[in-house]
């Protein structure tokens, strides 16, 4: 089953109508007598959508919604509220209640099922909704974000057949929401690469609906509009298109006769809808900023720089180019936090990364290992440009002083480098040991008087000689 759907009616007709519809449509369908079985079932079943009816003799509709949404382990629950009623006032309040949709009895088949789809795309999974859970826990967000205020400042594009008809849209919403509203064509919406509208108002040509098709499929598929929310408004002979409007991306479709409050009503749920997406998006990145950078100098972290190193290995071997490894270590670093403070030691490793990242090229990799050792890789690099950088990162650091905010003092700070060449004609292909030449020859410019490069033998010859070149600077 690709779904699980929680019916709500108290006519067995309708019920059992509805579950043919659905069922043949693969979904698994769960049934409820009325209000109060549809919030124990809810809570129970965890249903992935529930189809309301509006008029029960025990707790109508709006009632059930308004307490799906308010209950914590029922409120992700999209909900479509199915009813006879067919008066604006009665959508406008199921959708105040809370209910993502409002369809009106007798349904079209394909119009009901179009609307399931895409709500159902929309919809996390529990076990994203775990995942992303767990994932505030650790980075210390709350479990539960306040969307009840967002950034006002969001933009509406109106794309529309003409521009007065734009304007006339424009007037209608602008007393009735706080936003900006930019009217736009179809052309220039798609060529547009930054600073795009968070939402889309797409009017169909009464003449061509179908034409909204091709702009919806075209501004889901640039990256610059691909999360905007894309409200399509239709002649009301058009629900065919709508339903396939739906299908092809559009969060929302509209048709003519509206009225204007629920119009911006519908507009403002779906703004907020996509601002938790966006909020959800962000903490994703995040959560993955944090698990591959340091948090004190903004540098990949040991994690990221071996995994990365593996790829450049795996890269120069296919290419048949060399590449650098170097093992960096700050000089005496115990003495400077000891004289002048942690603080003052975190400082001096962070002018350091900063210095780093200005002077390498944007291919190459610097990473913290921890403490106050860091890796450099450089790939596509011969064995002179890189004794060459690794002379002049050296120089880079002892020869201007750190200024703590934390002291007056000047810290003068400088670092030990073991380089080591890789690729086949280096004869070193595996990650392993081109570190352990790195750190062997890191250990000799430590033990032969600090400040300077160590370079490990180049040659399969030369690997088992203990002899390293020296380069003090």
């Amino acid at each position: 089953m690709s779904g699980k759907i929680l019916v709500v009616d108290d006519v067995a007709t309708n019920r059992i109508v509805m579950k043919v519809k659905l069922a043949s449509a693969c979904y698994e369908v769960l049934q409820a007598t009325g209000g109060r079985q549809a919030l124990i079932t809810a809570r129970r079943a965890q249903p992935d959508l529930i189809l309301l009816d509006v008029m029960m003799p025990d707790l109508d509709g709006f009632a059930v919604c308004s307490a799906l949404k308010s209950d914590p382990n029922t409120a992700h629950i999209p909900v479509i509220m199915v009813t006879a009623i067919a008066d604006s006032e009665a959508r406008l309040r199921g959708l105040q209640a809370g209910a993502e949709d409002f369809l009106t009895k007798p349904l079209d088949e394909l119009t009901l099922l179009a609307r399931v789809r895409s709500l159902l795309r929309r919809q996390s999974s529990p076990d994203d909704r775990r995942m992303l859970d767990q994932t505030r826990e650790v980075l210390g967000q709350p479990r539960k974000q306040d969307l009840t205020e967002f950034d006002k400042n969001q933009r509406i594009g109106i794309l529309s057949a003409t521009k007065r008809e734009g304007l006339i849209w424009q007037r209608v919403l602008a007393g009735r929401m706080g936003c900006e509203f930019v009217i736009t064509t179809r052309e220039a919406a798609l060529a547009a690469s930054k600073n795009q509208p968070d939402l889309f108002l797409i009017e169909g040509n009464k003449d061509m609906p179908s034409d909204v098709l091709q702009t919806v499929a075209d501004l889901r598929a640039r990256p610059a509009s691909r999360h905007a929310a894309l409200v399509v408004l239709l002649p009301e002979t058009a629900q065919r298109v709508g339903a396939q409007a739906l299908d092809q991306g559009a969060n929302e479709v509209l048709l003519h006769g509206i009225e204007p409050e629920e119009l911006a009503f519908r507009l403002h749920t779906q703004l907020r809808s996509k601002h938790a997406a966006d909020q959800r998006r962000a903490e994703v990145e995040a959560g993955l900023k944090l698990a591959v950078i340091d948090p004190l100098t903004g540098l990949f972290n040991r994690r990221y720089a071996l995994n990365h190193l593996e790829n450049i290995a795996t890269q120069a071997v296919r290419t048949g180019r060399d590449f650098a490894v170097m093992m960096m270590d700050f000089d005496h670093f115990k003495e400077i936090n000891d004289k002048h403070g942690h603080s003052a030691g975190d400082q001096v490793l962070a002018e350091a990364a900063m210095r780093l990242r200005e002077k390498l090229r944007a291919m190459d990799l610097v990473a913290r290992l921890g403490g106050e050792e860091f890796l450099v890789v450089l790939p596509d690099t011969s064995p002179e440009q890189a004794e060459r950088i690794a002379d002049r990162l050296c120089k880079l650091i002892s020869t201007s002083p750190v200024k703590p905010y934390s002291t007056e003092a000047e810290i003068h700070a400088t670092v030990s480098i073991g380089l080591a060449m890789g690729g086949q004609r280096m004869g070193v292909t595996d990650v392993a040991a081109l570190l352990d030449h790195a750190d062997r020859a890191l250990y000799v410019a430590k033990s032969s008087g600090r400040n300077r490069v160590s370079i490990a033998p180049v040659s399969n010859e030369d690997r088992g000689k203990p002899t390293f070149e020296q380069r003090a600077v």
